[in-house]
């Protein structure tokens, strides 16, 4: 009986792992989202820029040497690092798109002469898609918790022979239409931040995870 008992609460637990395991799954295809409006309006577009991404940096305790003007700009600086990886990726495949995408140079330029680079959030996107002569716009943001210090990620590194978690990440992707500005798509990734990964890796871990469902895939 008793063997009878620890058999059927083993079955009971593997459900439970499996139901869990499921839920998992049906949360992470949610993570994407698709206007029923997409397919019809990206059919349209021949030419869209990617905007620099909007990026937080957060601490759970701020180090010693903080600065609230420098971690700004250490914001802003990679938001274009940012935008820069994805266009690269992006031009490596070009022959894999149905669209062309903008320089970001010369999308910088023209945010800039249409005083609009240090007030992105400020404008409609297709305020923006019209000053930059795009049909659409990839924009999105990207929150980093830092969790622990560099020093003691390095020491792990050296003990461990790898790097170690150092923070949480967000990454949103997303993508509207030039001519309304309608959002027509939306991708949005909880990610665990290592002290080793650069910004180019983490663009181009997660648009090969995005080859497939990236609205401008042929």
């Amino acid at each position: 009986m008793w063997e009878q008992s620890v058999i059927n609460n083993m079955k009971k637990t593997l459900v439970l792992i499996t139901i869990c395991f499921i839920s998992l799954n049906v949360f992470a295809q949610k993570q994407i989202f698709e206007s029923p409006k997409m397919k019809q309006a990206i059919a349209q577009h021949k030419v869209v820029a990617i905007l620099p991404f909007n990026v937080r940096i957060t601490y759970k305790k701020p180090p010693k040497d903080y600065d609230a003007a420098t971690n700004h700009q250490q914001e802003l600086e990679m938001g274009k690092k940012i935008q820069s990886a994805m266009f690269t990726f992006l031009l490596r495949k070009a022959s894999d798109y149905t669209v062309s995408f903008q320089d970001p140079e010369k999308t910088n330029v023209l945010l800039t002469k249409a005083k609009l680079a240090d007030s992105l959030d400020s404008h409609t996107k297709d305020e923006i898609a019209k000053a930059l002569a795009v049909d659409g716009v990839i924009f999105g943001a990207y929150d980093q918790e830092t969790t622990r210090s560099e020093a003691g990620a390095i020491v792990t590194s050296m003990v461990f022979g790898f790097g170690s978690k150092t923070g949480d990440g967000l990454l949103t992707i997303q993508i509207s239409n030039g001519t309304d500005g309608e959002l027509l798509w939306r991708y949005t990734k909880e990610m665990n931040e290592s002290l080793f990964v650069s910004t180019n890796d983490v663009i181009e871990k997660q648009m090969r995870k995005l080859s497939r469902n990236f609205p401008y895939t042929k």
